[in-house]
């Protein structure tokens, strides 16, 4: 920094010209404008700011709003008057001046356009909309009976695949194509019944062997050879094959009656009927499409509608399915394309779902024929929802089957397959489910009565009881828990665990309360059960279930006691490491219910609970769940020792997970939800112990920068606080106190990777300890950022892409050089030490080539050369003697400031004339003498000649290539002629009549 002093560290011989014949005009303007003294001129801050201040002018308030003018309404047809006539609301008094956002409307608003067009739209719709009109009112009364309430199938697809798997191998029949097509017809035969007899050949060629059986398929070879049928289906359709599309969809409903790998058997059922969904879709578009000449048909078409080669083709169809001679694949196929019966008459669908219901009667497997009622419940569904008797008597049928159950067959079937009843009837779930779902969907309560009472005529049967409970709304089965309690201790336990019973009431509970009087006897009594659970998965798949009943309905002493029963159950042979899911539901299901952390970290076994996440990456996850959910509901600033040790543990735990191989966002995510705990922590006046939290912080984080950035603004904040409560008036404690923040930043800054953060951070610190009056720290902090400017790179990453760091560091240096007005020099290091260190490191700094960068700060550091030179100035800090103060407007020190002033213009005239040289850089010569042009205009003092010389030929500079805008000419000289109007600027009326606008051409 000891280049400037004395002023002789940059070239101070800005003066000196050149004899060189090449000069530009450029340059000859700049050497006719030799001076050898400069001086800003004198400012009077306070009438500045009152000449800026606006005129009031008294306004009478009465009816008047400034968003009066503008009413947006909605303007719609009266009744009784004409038609087009409109009336609105929107008015504008004459008295009030006009609002220039309503000019720009011109008297129109585009809102209370839109609404008009609207109601003049709408009286103009045609009479031929009426069928329209009644189509809509019968979708309506659709979704009356199916709405958004009801769980589809599609829904419970993905749970099916994933629940029901199996590693026995498996085998599928593959369709082998036909050899008839080619075959010549015979003489003396029609063409026609030729095609018929072809047809019901092919279709028999399926049952004569023309097939080929694939066997030991893994689970996933079975489901990808069941999607190359989907797709064979879909390109024999495309390709008009339509026998062979049939032929498909026959031989995949063969499938369903292979129960050789019954534990497959309910994913076997979801991947077929995707076919058969397939299938029956292609033939009622196709039939649809035939109806669709000339006109389309409506979604609720009649059958009158329908043409009759629509209704041929749809018989055919149905006579094709009725000549299948097995029974399963004749039913399947038929229940797929039920809704082709919409094309024959009114009553078809209605007519048909009897006749299948009972033909599912013929099926001996019990659990063939339940899937099979589920297929049929799920079509009536789609297609005609309030044929509700179909779906109870499907159900009916479906209760006597339980008896063969316990027969001897399905007994020696289990045996073979070493499959045990309690699993074998899980099997029956999903069916089961689905039909009770679609009984039970907009049922009224006294059907559950009825269901419940068939149950206790079926001796409780646990499987069907489980199926009730699942099927009907929580809110009716939350009024009878006591009830269902009672039927579930009286089931048979051999048949059906009782905790999964006990999981279908939580489940229900967890939704709807039941009576306040009843709430402890359901959980103790359910309790009791869970709690005998010896399999650690089936005991945390029914404790996970019941923990959401407990926390909505009990205080954390319950909550407590079934923590402490999981951790109980979980703990032998590490049980926990198997069900890290379960686990963190419940932990979801916890902050769910309690958002008083004071609460929460009271429960003695929640932090033990929390150790039983090893897995590293699930504990981060948990941690993260509790910190998004303390950051959002944690309102008031806290100081309570046990959150403030549990919720650090916690973020310790995020912290520890960072490594070198951690994503950015990974960081970013952790850095932001530990700064949220951090903003939060208070200790009100007791500000050492604030500070020792930050220090205690600091080293707990020490890898992510963010954290350690916001702990250096937490500090800073203590320390402007501790100056508000002292007033700025510091005793010998408080004054250590803030010396001992500084020496935090001082210390922790250096630990940030990010350049511009420590420069920011320095600046930021070194104006907070100047504002508490701390000068050797402030100037501390300002050497060190002003030592770190030669490490700044040419180029920074910003998301990930390289940028110039250029415009970085100039926003930096502007800031700085601001706050230096108010930096008292230091006795022992001269006249302005600070801005020649600056200025040297900006000298020295490796610029981008063809930057004006340094330039740019130079003529930044001229106003504030100006500003210094005042005898009073613009800004000041309380209790801190500026450098005004220090000396006086001393002559000597003036004269500093006025040869740094020379030295700086010099170097700038210097860099004009070497842009003058090279025509490309006409532009970027314009543009810094305009910039220097504005400085000399609002600091100098331009009654000296050849100051004011110096600003003409500036301007002339900018304007001579035309590269300026005229816009921002003409608002200059606008300015300039609005400022000779006061007194003390009257020898500006000279310098404006020499300054003249020049076209681009």
């Amino acid at each position: 920094m000891a280049r400037l002093n004395g002023g002789t560290g940059i070239s101070s011989d800005c003066s000196r010209p050149t004899a060189e014949s090449r000069e530009s005009h450029g340059d000859r303007i700049l050497d006719r404008c030799v001076i050898t003294r400069r001086r800003s001129r004198g400012r009077n801050y306070d009438a500045e700011l009152q000449r800026c201040h606006l005129e009031a002018s008294p306004v009478e308030f009465g009816d008047y709003h400034p968003l009066k003018p503008i009413m947006v309404t909605d303007t719609k047809t009266r009744r009784g008057a004409r038609k087009g006539s409109t009336s609105s609301s929107s008015s504008s008094s004459s008295s009030v001046p006009p609002d220039p956002l309503s000019s720009m409307l011109d008297g129109t608003d585009p809102l209370s356009m839109f609404a008009a067009a609207s109601a003049s739209e709408t009286p103009a719709v045609s009479h031929s909309s009426s069928a329209g009109d009644l189509g809509r009112k019968r979708r309506e009364k659709e979704e009356e009976a199916v709405g958004p309430d009801f769980e589809h199938w599609s829904s419970k697809r993905g749970e099916i695949l994933a629940r029901f798997t199996t590693t026995e191998k498996l085998s599928i029949n593959l369709f082998m194509g036909s050899d008839r097509a080619g075959k010549a017809l015979s003489p003396g035969t029609s063409a026609v019944s030729e095609k018929v007899r072809t047809r019901l050949e092919e279709l028999d060629d399926l049952e004569e062997g023309s097939q080929r059986e694939l066997l030991n398929l893994s689970q996933q070879d079975y489901a990808n050879r069941i999607e190359e049928l989907n797709q064979s289906l879909k390109e024999a359709w495309s390709s008009d094959q339509k026998v062979k599309a049939l032929k498909i969809v026959i031989q995949c409903s063969k499938l369903l009656s292979d129960t050789s790998v019954i534990q497959f058997y309910p994913s076997k059922f979801v991947l077929i009927t995707d076919i058969l969904d397939t299938f029956g879709r292609l033939v009622f578009d196709r039939i649809l499409t035939m109806c669709s000449d000339p006109r389309p048909l409506p979604d609720c078409f009649t059958v009158d509608e329908v043409n009759d080669t629509a209704k041929e083709t749809c018989l055919n169809w149905f006579f094709k399915i009725a000549s299948i001679r097995e029974l399963l694949p004749r039913l399947y196929v038929e229940a797929a394309i039920l809704k082709c019966n919409r094309f024959l008459n009114k009553s078809g669908i209605q007519e048909t779902l009897p006749r299948l219901t009972a033909m599912i009667r013929g099926i001996g497997d019990p659990l063939v024929a339940a899937y099979a009622r589920a297929y049929l419940c799920r079509v009536g569904m789609e297609v005609a929802p309030h044929l509700k008797d179909s779906l109870n008597r499907n159900f009916f049928d479906l209760l006597g089957t339980f008896r063969q159950i316990s027969g001897e067959s399905i007994q020696n079937q289990l045996v073979v397959q070493r499959v045990e009843v309690p699993e074998y009837l899980t099997l029956y779930s999903p069916a089961i489910n689905w039909i009770l779902q679609c009984i039970a969907y907009r049922a009224p309560e006294s059907l559950l009565t009825e269901m419940m009472e068939r149950c206790k005529t079926l001796g409780n049967n646990a499987l069907l009881l489980n199926s009730v409970m699942r099927a009907f709304r929580p809110e009716f089965v939350a009024a009878r828990a006591t009830d269902f309690i009672g039927m579930i201790k009286d089931c048979d336990e051999s048949g059906f665990p009782k905790h999964l019973l006990f999981g279908s009431l939580g489940r229900s509970l967890a939704c709807a309360d039941p009576p306040e009087s009843e709430r402890l006897t359901i959980l103790n009594e359910a309790w009791k059960v869970v709690t005998k659970v010896r399999s650690p998965q089936d005991y945390i798949n029914c404790a996970e279930i019941w923990v959401e009943f407990t926390c909505r309905h009990f205080t954390k002493r319950e909550v407590n006691t079934v923590l402490a029963d999981i951790i109980k159950h979980l703990t032998p042979d590490r049980a926990f490491e198997d069900a890290y899911l379960q686990l963190q539901s419940v932990i979801r299901k916890i902050l769910t219910y309690f958002h008083d952390f004071s609460v929460l970290f009271s429960m003695e076994r929640f932090l033990p609970f929390l150790d039983m996440f090893q897995k590293d990456s699930v504990r981060v996850e948990v941690c993260k769940s509790i910190m998004e959910v303390f950051i959002k509901h944690q309102v008031e600033l806290t100081r309570d020792p046990v959150i403030l040790n549990a919720m650090l543990h916690i973020c310790k735990t995020m912290h520890d997970s960072v490594n070198a191989l951690t994503l950015e966002d990974e960081k970013r995510s952790l850095a932001l939800l530990i700064i949220g705990f951090i903003r939060m922590v208070s200790f009100g006046r007791d500000f050492e112990q604030q500070l020792s939290f930050c220090v205690e912080a600091r080293a707990t984080f020490c890898n992510l920068e963010p954290v350690l950035m916001q702990l250096i603004h937490t500090v800073n904040q203590l320390a402007m606080e501790t100056r508000r409560v002292m007033r700025g008036s510091h005793s010998r404690k408080t004054a250590a106190f803030v010396r001992a923040c500084a020496a935090y930043s001082f210390i922790t800054i250096p630990s940030l990777s990010s350049i511009f953060s420590r420069l920011s951070l320095y600046l930021l610190s070194g104006q907070v300890a100047l504002a508490n009056q701390c000068l050797s720290q402030a100037d501390a902090f300002l050497k060190a950022s002003v030592s770190l400017l030669p490490e700044v790179p040419r180029s920074i990453s910003v998301e990930g892409k390289l940028r110039s760091s250029e415009s970085f560091l100039l926003d930096f240096i502007n800031n700085f050089l601001a706050t230096l007005l108010v930096v008292p020099d230091h006795p022992e290091h001269g006249v302005l030490y600070l801005v020649r260190g600056l200025l040297n490191m900006v000298q020295d700094y490796t610029w981008e080539d063809n930057s004006d960068a340094k330039v740019r700060v130079y003529v930044s550091a001229l106003p504030l050369l100006a500003a210094m030179s005042q005898e009073t100035y613009l800004y000041s800090i309380p209790k801190v003697d500026s450098n005004e103060t220090l000396y006086g407007g001393d002559p000597k020190f003036l004269s500093e400031i006025n040869k740094l002033c020379e030295t700086l213009v010099g170097q700038i005239l210097d860099h004009l004339k070497v842009l003058g040289r090279d025509e490309q850089s006409a532009r970027r010569q314009g543009a810094l003498a305009f910039s220097l042009f504005g400085v000399l205009l609002a600091h100098g003092d331009l009654r000296n000649n050849k100051l004011s010389q110096l600003s003409v030929n500036l301007w002339n500079l900018s304007h001579k290539h035309g590269h300026c805008e005229t816009r921002i000419s003409v608002r200059t000289l606008e300015y300039i002629k609005h400022q000779t109007q006061q007194p003390d600027m009257a020898h500006l009326s000279d310098a404006v009549q020499r300054l003249a606008l020049q076209s681009r051409t």
